[in-house]
């Protein structure tokens, strides 16, 4: 049972919002692609298949993450009790956990067709390169939201086989929305990070940081339109950004408070209730006429 809990800690399995982060940028992507006068059963698969995905690849990225940065979460006090930095699990076994889980991912993937799967493969450096950005910029949320919205590229190709300016353009807003809602994050641990030497958008902007996340938001919300738009979709998709921008920019911006790491937690953490409102909207603008 120990050995166990200390997958569960290293997997981060018992925080959910990150591999919903994950899997939102997904099922977007799929969403926008899907013909639904077709099988919904094959749709409902493709969900199910990038869920699971997303729990794999967000689970072995984690440990990845922890061996680049035990020495790092060593000395912050939210990851010093970390498995791996702790002690409680080795560099080791902890690889070995991550290549199991790959390899269950790799099975994942080659559920769909092949443009998607080498797609997904192209993305693997990526995923495993991103613990080391906070070493050589101040933009590694940046290289987290190139990875971790590149999911919607992959759900619209599992659809269409085919890329064209629809899915870029969103994935493209996405990304900014995960470098503002990282950046919210990593004023968690802004002193800690500063005293050892970590960068982060958080540190580059701690003077303004609620006008760096309103552009951010912006451009995010601006794909959005220009997706409804280019869709065609309902007019009521319109009325529901601004119901999400609402969230964005009232709920997320105007309440922000970097000095706690309450807040800025519970900020975060709302960006999985935006990831629904966003499918949702999309939704109700695909299928209603």
């Amino acid at each position: 049972m120990e050995k166990i809990n200390h997958f569960f800690e290293l997997t981060r399995l018992k925080k959910p919002i990150g591999y919903m982060l994950l899997f939102w940028p997904c099922v977007w992507g799929l969403t926008i692609a899907f013909d639904f006068a077709n099988n919904v059963q094959i749709y409902l698969k493709y969900c199910f298949l990038f869920l699971c995905g997303s729990i794999l690849m967000r689970s072995a990225g984690c440990i990845i993450n922890d061996i680049a940065d035990k020495d790092f979460d060593a000395k912050v006090e939210r990851t010093k009790k970390r498995p791996i930095a702790f002690g409680k699990v080795s560099v080791k076994l902890g690889l070995f956990y991550s290549a199991i889980l790959c390899l269950i991912a790799l099975n994942v993937l080659l559920q769909f067709n092949l443009y998607t799967i080498i797609l997904a493969l192209c993305s693997m450096p990526l995923a495993f390169t991103y613990p080391y950005m906070k070493r050589f910029t101040y933009w590694p949320q940046l290289f987290l939201g190139i990875t971790f919205n590149y999911g919607l590229i992959l759900g619209w190709t599992a659809i269409y086989a085919d890329l064209n300016v629809v899915p870029l353009i969103f994935y493209f807003g996405a990304i900014f929305w995960t470098l503002g809602y990282d950046t919210i994050y990593g004023f968690q641990d802004i002193k800690d990070d500063e005293i050892i030497g970590v960068k982060s958008t958080s540190i580059k902007f701690k003077n303004n940081p609620k006008q760096f996340v309103l552009i951010c938001y912006l451009i995010f919300i601006v794909s959005q339109v220009f997706i409804g738009f280019k869709m065609n979709f309902a007019n009521i998709y319109f009325f529901g950004i601004i119901l999400i921008s609402l969230h964005l920019f009232i709920y997320q911006i105007f309440k922000l408070n970097i000095n706690s790491e309450r807040n800025c937690l519970e900020i975060f953490k709302s960006n999985n209730f935006l990831g629904f409102m966003v499918f949702i909207n999309i939704l109700i603008g695909k299928i209603i006429i």
